[in-house]
């Protein structure tokens, strides 16, 4: 298939991309105010009609729209086109809030199959690939994206779904497959398992990684690329946009391609709305440009990122986005230092810890505290009490080197920290029963 799945598009020069973005905002915004009358409301308060959008700099004159929005018009409020047109539902799980229901044309699958195919083929993919889907099917937007990617290109598509984990390694070996999607805290758990069934993972066909849906960091890249014996590479959607395959990693793996013919990204300070120069972190919001069903403007992630416009080493021209460094509504404060669990991870894992990790928040009284629990490796579980008891204190000590906050630690023993299949655990913040 070549390196690019659309060549013309993904190395386009900027004034290119720039060009087409403009024409299909334009267009969409116009789409947006006369079929949708939360946007038509919220453009008419400010002034703005869609005649007024002249440059993508305009973009800025309209209003953003937040998760509570398509709560408050669940579900089908912010629907652009008649039900007839909608070929199919997609949900988020709706673990704080209602889930947000989200619609399709046969159109907008079709530019979402091509979204997925474009990372496959950006990480070596072809049509001799068998692809092992062991994302969720269903509502959730993982398993039917990857998968539909995988068919436009032409793979062998494998429909696993998550779980029944034993029967995942005897496909894997059986049926010969090459590339695998699914969370990144699931590879960890395929790669455990693997080793645990005496699995020699290095004879697997399996060579390469598709991972996203939730926060990972680079340590647990090399975890993951270790285990499985393959590279690991980052994919970036959520269900409001479309679903995986917003962005992609190449194999420069140096920050996700956002496809910018389909999606407009900025990089807002979460406090004052006011967009950021490149490099600089804040707040990631996307303008869906050509999807027809559900056409999310100025959509608030509450992702935390940084852009780059510079030209990949591998030629593609799409501007690039990091890794989530963080969430803006999951940010942890305690004692007033504010606190992502992804720095939490990169160093535990840059002190060789276990990936499977918990950290809990609690309140006694009115002061937080917080634990760190960590799985404990079955030569350290070996190891004496005191010899435990020392690398807690090490690692409560990293932990105030690298965070400012000293937090408990305590180790413990192997396998005792839930496993998921999905998106992991990582928090559990019990001082929302004390009304914290």
């Amino acid at each position: 298939m070549g390196e690019y799945y659309n060549p013309e598009i993904e190395t386009a020069s900027r004034e290119e991309i720039d060009k087409i973005q403009l024409e299909r905002l334009q267009k969409q915004v116009k789409h947006v105010y006369e079929n949708v009358e939360l946007y038509r409301k919220r453009m008419d308060d400010l002034g703005v009609k869609p005649e007024d959008i002249k440059t993508l700099d305009d973009l800025r004159k309209l209003p953003f729209t937040s998760k509570q929005d398509l709560r408050d018009t669940y579900p089908y409020g912010m629907f652009a086109v008649p039900m007839s047109q909608v070929v199919r539902l997609h949900a988020s799980s709706g673990t704080t809030g209602k889930q947000i229901v989200v619609g399709y044309t046969e159109e907008d699958l079709d530019i979402w199959r091509t979204c997925c195919a474009r990372q496959l083929v950006a990480v070596g993919a072809t049509r001799e690939d068998k692809v092992h889907v062991s994302y969720g099917y269903g509502l959730f937007t993982g398993g039917l994206g990857l998968h539909g990617g995988s068919q436009k290109l032409g793979c062998t598509t494998i429909p696993v779904s998550a779980g029944n984990t034993a029967r995942q390694l005897t496909i894997m070996q059986d049926f010969g497959s090459t590339i695998l999607g699914s969370t990144p805290s699931y590879a960890m758990y395929l790669g455990e398992s693997a080793e645990k069934a005496g699995i020699d993972t290095s004879k697997l066909p399996l060579r390469v990684g598709i991972f996203g849906a939730e926060p990972w960091t680079e340590e647990m890249r090399q975890k993951i690329e270790k285990s499985l014996n393959i590279k690991a590479y980052d994919i970036y959607g959520l269900t409001e946009i479309c679903g995986p395959g917003v962005a992609y990693e190449c194999t420069e793996q140096n920050g996700m391609h956002v496809n910018e013919d389909h999606f407009i990204i900025e990089i807002i300070d979460p406090e004052t709305g006011e967009s950021v120069p490149d490099g600089q972190k804040g707040e990631i919001v996307f303008s869906s440009i050509t999807k027809q069903a559900f056409p999310l403007l100025r959509f608030r992630t509450k992702d935390i990122g940084v852009i780059t416009h510079e030209k990949c080493a591998c030629g593609r021209t799409f501007v690039r986005m990091s890794k989530p460094l963080g969430r803006v509504d999951d940010m942890l404060i305690v004692r007033g230092v504010n606190l992502f669990p992804s720095q939490i991870e990169a160093v535990l894992l840059k002190k060789g810890q276990s990936p499977n990790y918990q950290i809990v928040v609690d309140r006694q009284g009115t002061l937080d505290s917080i634990e760190v629990r960590i799985e404990m490796s079955e030569d350290i579980f070996s190891d004496t009490t005191s010899d435990i008891t020392r690398m807690e204190k090490s690692l409560e000590n990293e932990f105030k080197s690298a965070l400012g906050i000293k937090p408990k630690v305590r180790l413990v023993s192997p396998n005792t920290i839930p496993r998921s299949e999905g998106k992991a655990v990582r928090v559990v913040d019990k001082r929302h029963v004390y009304g914290g």
